[in-house]
């Protein structure tokens, strides 16, 4: 049996900005026991601003810098402190454009509750209300994720469920409101993550009290009505996850949905396109493996490009980031690591087209251009950094990021400071040969 391991555990030895990795329990995460409000503590500590921050816009990269922020190929569109979103401290951020005016929204996680914000305007952000957590249930841990227009919230705390927000609500909000859910979901308790394939309307949430920490499946197809859908729970504690109808290069599983998930010390790829019967294709270990955290497919689902969280504290080094071959699934083939000058941990990263965007933590938002990928090769294609003091391993800084907005806008949650809205100034895809493969996304029946 794997020993477990969970960042809050983990942020139990943060002391100075150093970080020594041991072993915790389930129980770690959760404020309601005594290892939970140690945890809590000492991960928080981490967090304290160590200045008033203030509101920025429409800042240009310039000479290095953008509003005292180091840059290079990303401008500052604006910034908004916590106190200005709601307080206390964020985590992850997702985004929603409303299908019926095309209007862009930030939603940011943060310990109390979910943040809206309208950057339709990304120099003027509109702060439009708060989500709080459910029963108060405060969590370091909170994710988010979209499907149909409806906001899907989960929380890495006892009790906490998953919260369904219907985002339409947005359009006619005039002034900051606080909301209420428009559904919840009990089955689970805790989850440190959730997942979404849009194409089936099926969550996946994981590290929850269910499952063994493994994939806990959801049919959120009528959002406001999730009903449980079965379990995968071969493998144990499953600590991020992607789940795509597959349309890559391995014929055998055309039109199967799968799912690539980290799980702490290995990447396990599952075929759940069964609710009831899913089958664990794989589970691929690598050399270097210190704590298997999150990654993502490419476009075309050929390669996996993965962030493992705990091996700049462990083996030093600038921060890496592993590409593995996905041409045959049931054999991935680790192709080459990416490293960066910076030695900043690394935490979640999504790619959209030819590059990945990376919330590296005190090294901020990393862009990598992944037109070598092929070759296993990797170079950066630009940063912001949110936290200039410094690119050390810790947990403060950037948690996360989405690129996914058709104006080009990219938002990065700041754990101590708040929501930057970004605009990267990337290379042009510049002919045939460099375009990402594009793939019709079948269903399975």
């Amino acid at each position: 049996m794997r020993t477990r391991w969970t960042t809050a555990a983990v942020t139990l030895a943060l002391v100075g900005g150093l970080l020594a990795g041991m072993p915790g329990a389930s129980s770690a995460h959760d404020p309601d026991t005594p290892a939970g409000r140690s945890s809590a503590v000492a991960f928080m500590a981490q967090r304290e601003p160590t200045q008033q921050l203030t509101a920025l816009a429409q800042v240009s990269c310039s000479n290095g810098q953008a509003g005292g922020y180091p840059c290079r190929n990303v401008d500052l569109l604006s910034f908004l402190p916590l106190s200005q979103i709601g307080g206390s401290q964020a985590n992850d951020i997702w985004g929603w454009t409303d299908p019926g005016t095309g209007r862009e929204y930030a939603i940011v996680g943060r310990r109390n509750g979910t943040s809206f914000v309208d950057i339709s305007d990304p120099t003027a952000p509109v702060y439009l209300g708060n989500l709080p957590a459910y029963q108060n249930r405060t969590a370091i841990w909170r994710d988010v994720k979209v499907y149909r227009n409806h906001a899907i919230v989960v929380a890495d705390v006892r009790g906490h469920g998953m919260q369904v927000f219907d985002l339409t609500r947005l359009r006619s909000v005039g002034s900051p409101q606080t909301f209420t859910a428009d559904a919840h979901y009990n089955r689970f308790g805790n989850s440190h993550n959730i997942a979404i394939n849009e194409q089936t309307g099926y969550a996946y949430a994981v590290g929850s009290n269910t499952c063994r920490g493994g994939l806990h499946m959801i049919d959120i197809r009528t959002p406001t009505s999730p009903t449980f859908a079965g379990c995968v729970n071969q493998d144990g504690y499953t600590h991020d996850t992607q789940c795509v109808v597959y349309q890559g290069p391995d014929s055998a599983y055309t039109g199967r949905e799968i799912c690539v998930s980290s799980n702490e010390d290995t990447i396990t790829i599952v075929d759940v396109t069964s609710k009831a019967s899913p089958r664990q294709i794989v589970r691929a270990a690598y050399s270097g493996r210190q704590y298997t955290h999150q990654g993502w497919l490419t476009d075309n689902h050929r390669y996996f490009v993965l962030d493992d969280e705990l091996d700049e504290t462990r083996a030093g080094g600038g921060t890496k980031t592993f590409v593995f071959d996905l041409y045959d699934l049931d054999a991935p083939r680790h192709i080459g690591t990416h490293t960066s000058s910076a030695a900043a941990t690394d935490h979640n990263q999504y790619i959209k087209g030819n590059y990945s965007y990376q919330a590296n933590y005190r090294a901020g938002l990393r862009i990598l251009d992944l037109r070598g990928i092929a070759s296993g090769t990797l170079t950066e294609a630009g940063y912001f950094d949110v936290y200039p003091s410094s690119d050390s391993a810790s947990m403060n800084g950037a948690w996360s990021v989405y690129p996914y907005f058709a104006s080009g806008t990219v938002v990065v949650s700041g754990i101590e400071q708040g929501l930057f809205v970004l605009r990267p100034n990337l290379p042009a895809v510049t002919s045939a040969a460099d375009r990402p493969v594009t793939v019709d996304r079948r269903i399975p029946a």
